[in-house]
């Protein structure tokens, strides 16, 4: 009885302490009005905390506070999982600076090729349904014909598009200047950009599309090809990728505010995209891309943590199964081995699931996320004890982009300190 009181009681300072933050942040977006070149250096506050299993957050706070101040850094989100579960969540600074709208785990915006954990979901839920198999020639399932002209007779599979070892490149800047697109602008139908990409005679067609090595031998980071295999569940189910997720992702999960494309999101809640140019942060326009498969994705924090758990905890999410365990295992596994492996990676130190992958030197496993105004992480330890999601709305420079990894880092180490002192309680 004295222990269920004293749970109850430390509920309800939390909830109230919670409370009070938020007042005084919501106050404080409305004394901060801003204008359409934000200054570096300006104040950021702290929004839309969660505590629920970790207290005392005046260390991390002051510690991210500083360094998005630092760095020019206007919004970011984030959460913490232990043992698949949420134990914190909260935003910093700005979802919306000319509004003064803050950031808060609820904010929408788009996670980039996090995107793509999402399409090798959809990959096993076809698998699991018998429509694909990971291992068969993609030419079966495609309305058009798709090989390496350098290696013609070698097929191309599931599995190593997901993998990205197919042999098929993306050619810069082509990608970047011609799939993205902005005002309201809509892309291409994906599957005849495909086509015109990958078969001779197409508009977009090079052999520069293409790498000088079979299927297998190399692993080289494609996101058309991740496109194309998001094409491939779309053909083979019958359902375009947006509607295949929500009917086996976002609705079994309640993220009834994730979408693929602008239209399916509410605006009003989207971040805003800044990028850092010298000395001031600029509002840039939001974009949707032609292989939306490989980073088309919108949602939040809090509705991320969910999809995430799913992933670690095998398929399964609060009792309820999207996907075979065996399926979600085989998702989430290293394909490569001694035996069977691009000869451009050392697996000590990188390993690749079905777009999932290790990070940071072997000693992370997710996805992480970069586009024009987003920086996005979705990482565990390998032994998925500790799951760390982190968004930024701010691009910054090449030599400055240390500061997200940075952050990504006190984030874990603040869990990994929770974690051990939870340890400690228990004995």
């Amino acid at each position: 009885m004295k222990k269920a009181i004293i749970f109850q009681t430390l509920a309800l300072l939390i909830f109230m302490s919670s409370c009070n933050i938020n007042t005084k942040n919501v106050q404080n977006a409305k004394e901060n009005t801003a204008y359409s070149q934000t200054k570096i250096g300006s104040a950021q506050f702290e929004n839309g905390t969660h505590q629920m299993l970790i207290k005392n957050n005046s260390a991390i706070d002051s510690i991210i506070k500083r360094k998005i101040n630092s760095a020019g850094i206007v919004g970011i989100g984030a959460a913490i999982i232990i043992d698949k579960k949420v134990v914190w969540q909260k935003g910093y600074g700005y979802a919306d600076k000319e509004k003064g709208i803050p950031f808060t785990p609820s904010t929408i915006m788009n996670i980039a090729s996090i995107s793509k954990t999402f399409t090798g979901f959809c990959i096993m839920k076809a698998v699991e349904q018998g429509k694909v198999s990971l291992d068969e020639d993609i030419n079966n399932y495609l309305p058009f014909k798709v090989t390496n002209p350098n290696f013609p007779d070698e097929k191309i599979t599931l599995r190593q598009l997901a993998t990205h070892t197919s042999g098929l490149a993306d050619r810069y800047p082509f990608y970047t200047d011609s799939t993205y697109f902005y005002d309201g602008k809509k892309p291409e139908d994906l599957g005849e950009f495909l086509e015109n990409y990958y078969v001779k005679g197409g508009k977009y067609y090079s052999k520069d599309n293409f790498l000088n090595s079979k299927p297998g031998k190399i692993r080289d980071y494609s996101n058309i090809a991740a496109g194309l295999a998001g094409y491939i569940v779309e053909i083979r189910t019958g359902k375009k990728l947006n509607e295949y997720s929500k009917q086996f992702i976002f609705n079994p999960l309640k993220m009834n505010n994730s979408g693929w494309f602008l239209s399916e999101v509410d605006i009003d809640k989207h971040s805003k995209s800044y990028e850092k140019k010298g000395e001031f942060v600029l509002p840039i326009k939001l974009f949707e891309g032609t292989t939306y498969p490989d980073g088309g994705v919108r949602t939040s924090v809090d509705e991320l943590s969910r999809f995430f758990i799913t992933l670690l905890n095998d398929g399964e999410y609060k009792g309820k199964r999207l996907l075979k365990k065996d399926l979600a295992e085989e998702m989430l596994k290293f394909q490569y081995t001694e035996a069977n492996k691009p000869d451009s990676v050392n697996i000590k130190k990188m390993n690749s699931g079905i777009f999932w992958a290790t990070k940071m030197g072997g000693t992370r496993i997710g996805h992480n996320g970069s586009g024009a105004g987003v920086r996005t992480f979705m990482l565990s330890d390998l032994e998925r004890k500790i799951g760390i999601i982190v968004f930024f709305n701010t691009s910054l420079a090449e030599k400055d982009e240390n500061v997200f990894f940075d952050i990504y880092e006190d984030l874990y180490k603040y869990a990994k300190d929770a974690e051990l002192n939870q340890l400690q309680k228990r004995d």
